[in-house]
């Protein structure tokens, strides 16, 4: 490998940094009000919590997942692989912990204001 390779995959694995860094930054210094913690099994929705209010949730006796300090975390699950709970915590605005055998999915959404649409296509 030559000098210029070596200078290319810096470049490359900047900008890969670059792109994953921004958008969690601009989430946290914008101020997104990410209160709210949605679970839903199977696409329908399971339930809808503050992350402002420490709370265990149980969910359908086959997961169990934690709000604590703002942050929510898969603590148990009885699926295989288990890694839905070595994911960790989750905070921001947009993230995700999802448990695809038991088809549980826990997000992270805005506050409780209706989400207004930017436009219809028919």
């Amino acid at each position: 490998m030559k000098k210029r390779d070596f200078i290319l995959i810096g470049a490359v694995l900047v900008l890969a940094l670059l792109f994953w860094l921004v958008p969690r930054a601009a989430g946290i210094f914008a101020g997104e009000d990410a209160s709210l913690v949605r679970i839903t099994v199977g696409g329908e929705e399971y339930g809808t919590y503050s992350l402002s209010e420490d709370q265990t949730i149980e969910i359908n006796d086959t997961n169990i997942c934690e709000i604590k300090d703002g942050e929510v975390n898969m603590t148990q699950a009885d699926c295989p692989d288990q890694l839905c709970i070595h994911q960790g915590p989750i905070h921001i605005q947009g993230e995700t912990i999802v448990c695809l055998p038991n088809r549980v999915v826990v997000e992270i959404t805005g506050n409780d204001k209706e989400e207004q649409l930017d436009g219809i296509v028919q």
